[in-house]
C-alpha cells in the first residue's frame, strides 16, 4: 500500500542519514584532530560575528567573535582530552613532581584494592613498587616533535579561549545530559535564567544560607548534622539485622569525603555523584535494581535508533498490524527526574517490586529494606548554588544511574494505562 512504501522508504531515508551523519563526525573529527600543523599562524583576521548556531558539539546562544580554529577545537566536546599536557608542564614544574601526583590516584586504588582481597604487606610493597616503576618510566619516553608541537599549539588555544569568555563574560559548560556536547551563551542572561528556574521551580527548597563570616562553618555543622543522621539510619537497619557488616561498613557516609561543588551556572543542579553523601547507597541500589528493572521493561524499551527501525519495521510488514487510523506521536517528559515527591516514588518502587517479584525479596534483600535505603537516599541529595545550599523535595540528581532506574520504574507504572489501550488495538508503543 502506498502507506507502507511511505514508511519503508523513510526508514531507509533514517538509516541513510544516520549513516552521512556518522561519516561526517568521523571525517570531521579526524580533520579537526590532525591539522596540518603548518597552518597554526593563519591569520584569523576578519572573522564574523555568529548569535546563534549548532554544531556535532557545540551549542552557539550568543554572540562571539571566535577564531574557525577556536570553534575547531570546541566542536570536539568535553570529552575530548588536548595530547600530551604533561610534556608541557614539565617545563614549569619538575617531572619527579608531575609523576608524584599523577600516581596518586593509582597508589590510592591499589591500596583499596590489597586491603579488599588481604593481600601480605610484602607482595603488595613489591607490586606498588614494581607498577610504581612502570608508571614512571612511561613519563620518560619523549614524545615526537609533531606532538609537541601539538601540545604547545592547543594549549595556547585553550588559554585564549579562556581569556575570551573571560573578556566577553562568555560562558562554556557541558550539557546536563553529560553528552559530549558544549553549550556557549552569555553569563548575565544565562545567570537570570538559572536563578528564576531554581527560585519558581517546586522540585527544590532552600536548606540554608550561608551567611558572612561564619558562613562555611554553619554548613559544614548543617552537613555534618545530614550525615550523622544517615549513618544513625543505617546503623539501626544494621542492628535489627537487616544490613550485615559488610554491607553497613561499605554505605557508611565519611563526611570528609564530601564535595558540594558551587552549581554556578545551570538549569538543572548538578551534583556530582562521587563526592557526594549519598553515592554509596545510589551506587548499591542500582546495582541491585537495574538488572532486574531492565529485564521487566525490555518488551516496552528500544535501546538505541536502530532498534527502533527494527521493531517498527517487524509491526509493519512482519505482523502487519498497522492501520490505515494509526497517528504517530513522540512524547517528551520535560521533569524525567523530578517526577513526585519522595513519598510517592518510595511507595511506586515498592508497588513496583511486590508485583513483579515471586518471593519478597531480590537477592537476599526484602522490599522494605530497598524502601528504606531508598528513604536515606532521597532525602539527603543537595547541591550549592549562590550561597545557598537547596535539597531535592521531588525525584533524584540526574548525575546518577539510580536515578534513571527510579524515573523508569515511575513512568512504567503511569505508562500501563496508556499501553493497555494500545494492545487492545495492536498499536505501537516503546521508550
Amino acid at each position: 500500500t502506498t502507506l507502507t512504501n511511505l514508511i519503508e522508504n523513510r526508514l531507509k531515508n533514517i538509516t541513510d542519514r544516520w549513516r552521512d551523519i556518522y561519516n561526517y563526525r568521523i571525517n570531521n573529527y579526524i580533520r579537526n584532530s590532525y591539522d596540518n600543523l603548518d597552518s597554526i599562524n593563519t591569520n584569523e583576521n576578519g572573522q564574523k560575528p555568529n548569535n546563534s548556531g549548532f554544531s556535532s558539539f557545540l551549542i552557539i546562544d550568543a554572540i562571539h567573535q571566535f577564531s574557525e580554529k577556536q570553534l575547531q577545537l570546541l566542536n570536539r566536546g568535553p570529552t575530548y582530552v588536548p595530547p600530551c599536557q604533561t610534556s608541557i608542564l614539565s617545563s614549569c614544574h619538575s617531572m619527579d613532581d608531575i609523576v608524584e601526583r599523577k600516581y596518586a590516584p593509582l597508589k590510592h586504588q591499589l591500596n583499596s584494592l590489597f586491603s579488599k582481597h588481604h593481600i601480605n604487606i610484602a607482595l603488595s610493597l613489591e607490586i606498588q613498587q614494581k607498577i610504581s616503576d612502570q608508571f614512571a618510566d612511561s613519563f620518560s619516553v619523549p614524545i615526537p616533535s609533531d606532538l609537541h608541537q601539538r601540545a604547545l599549539y592547543e594549549d595556547r588555544l585553550i588559554l585564549s579561549i579562556r581569556y575570551y569568555l573571560k573578556k566577553n563574560n562568555l560562558i562554556l559548560r557541558r550539557t546536563a545530559d553529560n553528552m559530549n556536547t558544549f553549550y556557549l551563551g552569555n553569563r548575565q542572561e544565562f545567570e537570570t535564567r538559572a536563578y528564576d528556574y531554581v527560585s519558581k521551580s517546586d522540585a527544590y527548597k532552600v536548606l540554608l544560607k550561608k551567611d558572612k563570616g561564619n558562613g562555611d562553618q554553619k554548613w559544614q555543622t548543617e552537613l555534618n548534622h545530614m550525615v550523622e543522621s544517615m549513618n544513625l539510619l543505617l546503623e539501626s537497619l544494621k542492628n535489627h539485622e537487616s544490613l550485615n557488616v559488610d554491607l553497613y561498613n561499605g554505605l557508611l557516609v565519611d563526611a570528609s569525603e564530601i564535595t558540594i561543588f558551587e552549581n554556578e551556572i545551570s538549569l538543572v543542579p548538578y551534583i556530582t555523584s562521587q563526592h557526594s553523601a549519598t553515592w554509596r547507597i545510589s551506587k548499591y541500589l542500582n546495582e541491585l535494581l537495574r538488572p532486574f528493572v531492565d529485564k521487566i521493561l525490555s518488551t516496552t524499551t528500544f535501546r538505541d535508533e536502530p532498534d527502533f527501525m527494527y521493531q517498527l519495521y517487524d509491526h509493519v510488514f512482519t505482523k502487519r498490524e498497522l492501520q490505515s487510523t494509526t497517528l504517530f506521536c513522540a512524547i517528551k517528559i520535560t521533569n524525567y527526574y523530578t517526577l513526585g515527591i519522595h513519598k510517592n516514588m518510595i511507595d511506586t518502587v515498592g508497588y513496583f517490586l511486590e508485583d513483579h517479584f515471586v518471593t519478597n525479596k531480590l537477592e537476599q534483600v526484602t522490599i522494605q529494606n530497598i524502601k528504606n535505603l531508598l528513604h536515606i537516599f532521597l532525602y539527603n541529595n543537595v547541591f550549592y548554588y549562590k550561597d545557598q545550599i537547596y535539597t531535592l523535595t521531588k525525584g533524584s540528581p540526574n548525575t546518577m544511574s539510580l536515578s534513571d532506574t527510579l524515573s523508569n520504574i515511575y513512568v512504567f507504572v503511569w505508562q500501563k494505562q496508556i499501553l493497555k489501550q494500545l494492545q487492545l488495538n495492536n498499536e505501537f508503543f516503546g521508550r
